[in-house]
Protein backbone atom coordinates (compact mmCIF):
# COMPACT_ATOMS: atom_id res chain seq x y z
CA UNK A 1 0.00 0.00 0.00
CA UNK A 2 1.37 3.18 -1.19
CA UNK A 3 1.41 5.96 1.69
CA UNK A 4 0.16 9.76 0.92
CA UNK A 5 3.24 11.10 0.25
CA UNK A 6 4.59 8.14 -2.53
CA UNK A 7 1.09 8.88 -4.34
CA UNK A 8 1.17 12.55 -4.11
CA UNK A 9 5.11 12.13 -5.72
CA UNK A 10 3.88 10.02 -8.31
CA UNK A 11 1.60 12.32 -9.28
CA UNK A 12 4.00 15.24 -9.41
CA UNK A 13 6.11 13.42 -11.73
CA UNK A 14 3.39 11.80 -13.70
CA UNK A 15 2.18 15.53 -14.57
CA UNK A 16 5.74 16.46 -14.78
CA UNK A 17 6.64 14.08 -17.76
CA UNK A 18 3.49 15.51 -19.35
CA UNK A 19 4.56 18.85 -19.10
CA UNK A 20 8.75 18.30 -19.67
CA UNK A 21 6.85 16.47 -22.74
CA UNK A 22 5.14 19.21 -23.89
CA UNK A 23 7.38 22.33 -23.44
CA UNK A 24 10.61 20.59 -22.29
CA UNK A 25 12.75 20.38 -19.73
CA UNK A 26 14.59 23.83 -20.07
CA UNK A 27 11.22 25.24 -20.35
CA UNK A 28 8.98 24.26 -17.89
CA UNK A 29 9.52 26.29 -14.64
CA UNK A 30 9.01 25.29 -11.09
CA UNK A 31 6.39 27.72 -11.16
CA UNK A 32 4.51 26.07 -13.78
CA UNK A 33 4.80 22.42 -12.02
CA UNK A 34 3.68 23.71 -8.60
CA UNK A 35 0.92 25.44 -10.89
CA UNK A 36 0.01 21.91 -12.32
CA UNK A 37 -0.58 20.14 -9.28
CA UNK A 38 -1.86 23.22 -6.89
CA UNK A 39 1.34 23.05 -4.64
CA UNK A 40 3.48 26.05 -3.40
CA UNK A 41 7.43 25.86 -4.24
CA UNK A 42 7.88 24.94 -0.54
CA UNK A 43 5.42 22.34 -0.48
CA UNK A 44 6.96 21.02 -4.29
CA UNK A 45 10.27 20.75 -3.00
CA UNK A 46 8.93 18.93 -0.36
CA UNK A 47 8.27 16.08 -2.70
CA UNK A 48 11.05 16.53 -5.45
CA UNK A 49 13.64 17.98 -4.10
CA UNK A 50 15.12 19.28 -7.05
CA UNK A 51 14.01 19.88 -11.03
CA UNK A 52 16.92 17.75 -12.16
CA UNK A 53 15.29 15.25 -9.28
CA UNK A 54 12.07 15.13 -11.17
CA UNK A 55 13.90 14.81 -14.44
CA UNK A 56 16.24 12.05 -13.13
CA UNK A 57 13.22 10.04 -11.49
CA UNK A 58 11.52 10.33 -14.96
CA UNK A 59 14.71 9.06 -16.81
CA UNK A 60 15.52 6.36 -15.13
CA UNK A 61 12.04 4.59 -13.76
CA UNK A 62 11.08 3.38 -17.04
CA UNK A 63 14.34 2.39 -18.14
CA UNK A 64 14.92 0.52 -14.72
CA UNK A 65 11.33 -1.53 -15.43
CA UNK A 66 12.96 -2.20 -18.76
CA UNK A 67 16.30 -3.83 -17.57
CA UNK A 68 13.65 -5.64 -14.94
CA UNK A 69 12.66 -7.37 -17.65
CA UNK A 70 15.10 -8.07 -19.50
CA UNK A 71 16.83 -9.27 -16.79
CA UNK A 72 14.55 -11.98 -16.26
CA UNK A 73 14.70 -12.76 -19.79
CA UNK A 74 18.07 -13.76 -19.59
CA UNK A 75 17.66 -15.80 -17.28
CA UNK A 76 14.15 -17.59 -18.01
CA UNK A 77 14.50 -17.69 -22.05
CA UNK A 78 17.19 -19.26 -23.42
CA UNK A 79 16.15 -19.17 -27.33
CA UNK A 80 17.47 -15.72 -28.48
CA UNK A 81 15.02 -15.41 -31.24
CA UNK A 82 11.98 -15.81 -28.50
CA UNK A 83 13.95 -13.32 -26.42
CA UNK A 84 14.26 -11.04 -28.42
CA UNK A 85 10.44 -10.99 -29.15
CA UNK A 86 9.88 -10.85 -25.23
CA UNK A 87 12.54 -7.61 -25.48
CA UNK A 88 10.85 -6.04 -28.07
CA UNK A 89 6.68 -6.59 -26.83
CA UNK A 90 7.91 -5.19 -23.49
CA UNK A 91 9.78 -2.33 -24.49
CA UNK A 92 7.32 -1.22 -27.12
CA UNK A 93 3.96 -1.96 -24.85
CA UNK A 94 6.12 0.08 -22.39
CA UNK A 95 6.73 3.01 -24.57
CA UNK A 96 2.92 2.83 -25.56
CA UNK A 97 1.60 3.44 -22.16
CA UNK A 98 4.29 5.97 -21.03
CA UNK A 99 5.19 8.16 -23.64
CA UNK A 100 5.45 11.19 -22.28
CA UNK A 101 8.26 9.81 -19.82
CA UNK A 102 10.23 8.29 -22.84
CA UNK A 103 9.63 11.08 -24.58
CA UNK A 104 11.33 13.30 -21.62
CA UNK A 105 14.06 10.67 -21.18
CA UNK A 106 14.79 10.56 -25.16
CA UNK A 107 14.86 14.27 -25.58
CA UNK A 108 15.95 15.90 -22.15
CA UNK A 109 18.40 12.85 -20.16
CA UNK A 110 21.13 14.58 -21.76
CA UNK A 111 20.24 17.81 -19.20
CA UNK A 112 21.19 15.26 -16.00
CA UNK A 113 24.80 16.01 -14.59
CA UNK A 114 27.09 14.03 -13.05
CA UNK A 115 26.09 10.66 -10.96
CA UNK A 116 22.69 11.37 -12.47
CA UNK A 117 23.50 11.06 -15.99
CA UNK A 118 25.98 8.66 -15.61
CA UNK A 119 23.76 6.20 -14.00
CA UNK A 120 21.14 6.62 -16.75
CA UNK A 121 23.94 6.51 -19.31
CA UNK A 122 25.23 3.02 -17.64
CA UNK A 123 21.41 2.04 -16.99
CA UNK A 124 21.00 2.37 -21.01
CA UNK A 125 23.83 0.78 -21.65
CA UNK A 126 23.13 -2.39 -19.60
CA UNK A 127 19.69 -2.67 -21.70
CA UNK A 128 21.74 -2.63 -24.72
CA UNK A 129 23.55 -5.33 -24.13
CA UNK A 130 21.04 -7.17 -22.92
CA UNK A 131 19.70 -6.98 -26.86
CA UNK A 132 23.59 -7.72 -28.13
CA UNK A 133 23.68 -10.55 -26.31
CA UNK A 134 20.56 -12.21 -27.84
CA UNK A 135 22.03 -11.35 -31.03
CA UNK A 136 25.36 -12.74 -30.33
CA UNK A 137 23.75 -15.82 -28.86
CA UNK A 138 21.53 -16.05 -32.18
CA UNK A 139 24.77 -15.68 -34.40
CA UNK A 140 26.56 -18.68 -32.61
CA UNK A 141 23.44 -20.94 -32.66
CA UNK A 142 23.80 -20.07 -36.00
CA UNK A 143 20.18 -18.83 -36.39
CA UNK A 144 21.56 -15.20 -37.32
CA UNK A 145 24.43 -13.77 -39.14
CA UNK A 146 26.77 -11.59 -37.82
CA UNK A 147 25.34 -7.88 -36.71
CA UNK A 148 27.93 -5.05 -36.39
CA UNK A 149 27.59 -3.51 -33.04
CA UNK A 150 26.69 0.23 -33.66
CA UNK A 151 23.76 -1.67 -35.90
CA UNK A 152 22.47 -2.68 -32.60
CA UNK A 153 22.05 1.06 -31.50
CA UNK A 154 19.91 1.23 -35.14
CA UNK A 155 17.98 -1.50 -34.28
CA UNK A 156 17.31 -0.02 -30.90
CA UNK A 157 16.35 3.25 -32.54
CA UNK A 158 13.86 1.45 -34.56
CA UNK A 159 11.91 0.68 -31.44
CA UNK A 160 12.80 3.78 -29.83
CA UNK A 161 11.75 6.19 -31.56
CA UNK A 162 8.42 4.74 -31.72
CA UNK A 163 7.76 7.13 -29.12
CA UNK A 164 6.67 9.57 -31.57
CA UNK A 165 3.81 7.79 -33.19
CA UNK A 166 2.93 4.73 -31.14
CA UNK A 167 -0.48 4.93 -29.26
CA UNK A 168 -1.30 1.83 -27.02
CA UNK A 169 -4.66 1.95 -28.16
CA UNK A 170 -4.07 1.92 -32.29
CA UNK A 171 -5.01 -0.56 -35.18
CA UNK A 172 -2.16 -2.68 -33.86
CA UNK A 173 -0.98 -3.23 -30.61
CA UNK A 174 2.36 -2.49 -29.66
CA UNK A 175 3.13 -6.39 -29.22
CA UNK A 176 1.84 -6.79 -33.06
CA UNK A 177 4.33 -4.10 -34.08
CA UNK A 178 7.08 -5.42 -32.12
CA UNK A 179 6.24 -8.95 -33.69
CA UNK A 180 6.32 -7.30 -37.47
CA UNK A 181 9.52 -4.87 -37.00
CA UNK A 182 11.17 -8.21 -35.71
CA UNK A 183 9.83 -10.17 -38.53
CA UNK A 184 11.73 -7.90 -40.97
CA UNK A 185 14.96 -7.65 -38.81
CA UNK A 186 15.38 -11.56 -38.19
CA UNK A 187 14.43 -12.43 -42.01
CA UNK A 188 17.24 -9.70 -42.66
CA UNK A 189 19.38 -11.64 -40.29
CA UNK A 190 19.05 -15.39 -41.13
CA UNK A 191 21.56 -17.29 -41.49
CA UNK A 192 21.62 -19.14 -45.18
CA UNK A 193 20.95 -22.65 -45.40
CA UNK A 194 23.63 -24.61 -45.33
Amino acid sequence: MCTKYELNRAEILRVSAELFARSGYHGTGIADLGTAVGLGRGALYHYIGSKEEVLFAISSRQLAQMNDVADELALTEPDPERRLRGLARALLRNIAEHRAEWTVFFREYHALTGDRRARVVAARERYESHWRHAFDQGVRDGVFTLLPPLMIKGVLGMFNYSYLWLTADGARTPEEIADGFLDALITGLAAPNP
